[in-house]
């Protein structure tokens, strides 16, 4: 979890000025320094404006077939590890349950055994055992899932900046070098 949050918050940067600083390179006919500034600058978003200006030569079509490539390597990179939290918060209830079912089983067991002579605290702790289960298997569960929503959530509102500078830096490049192809 800490790890993509890391991930995420350098890869959120404030695309619209990023993208206004491009622009104002472009402006002085400077592509080396905008693609300098785009490697320079970490996050999806820059390497999306990266992978536009190398493709200006095409046109707008071409840029935008650029950025879609560009934006298809991206989103996995974003939702990497994502299904290990995920799978982490479905299981973990489940090995709670199988935890209550045994120390119920063992509850059961030593009262089969003792029969009418079984004592109440050697029964309370096979079900004390069970309910240790149940409650660590929450624990795990709720924190987990409250954590994988909110990383989706961060993906989803990263990708929406994506596609926000995507469409801004197809009026840029072609705005900028549509009257010198």
């Amino acid at each position: 979890f800490v790890e993509r949050l890391l991930h995420y918050h350098r890869s959120q940067i404030n695309s619209m000025e990023f993208i206004n600083g491009v622009r104002n390179v472009l402006r002085r006919d400077n592509v080396v320094e905008a693609i300098s500034i785009c490697e320079a600058t970490p996050g999806p978003v820059a390497r999306l404006v990266k992978a536009a200006i190398l493709s200006r030569e095409g046109g707008k079509e071409g840029v935008r077939e650029s950025l879609e490539e560009a934006g298809l390597m991206e989103v996995p990179r974003l939702e990497e590890k994502l299904n290990l939290l995920a799978t982490v918060a479905q299981i973990a209830p489940l090995i709670g349950l199988l935890g209550t079912a045994l120390g119920m089983m063992d509850t059961f067991k030593h009262i089969a055994e003792a029969g009418l002579y079984a004592r109440i605290p050697e029964m309370a702790a096979g079900i004390w055992k069970a309910l240790i289960c149940t409650a660590g298997g929450i624990a795990v569960a709720i924190p987990s899932y409250a954590a994988y929503n909110y990383l989706v959530s961060r993906v989803n509102s990263i990708v929406l900046d994506m596609e926000k500078a995507s469409s801004e830096i197809v009026s840029i490049v072609t705005e900028t070098f549509g009257n010198k192809n």
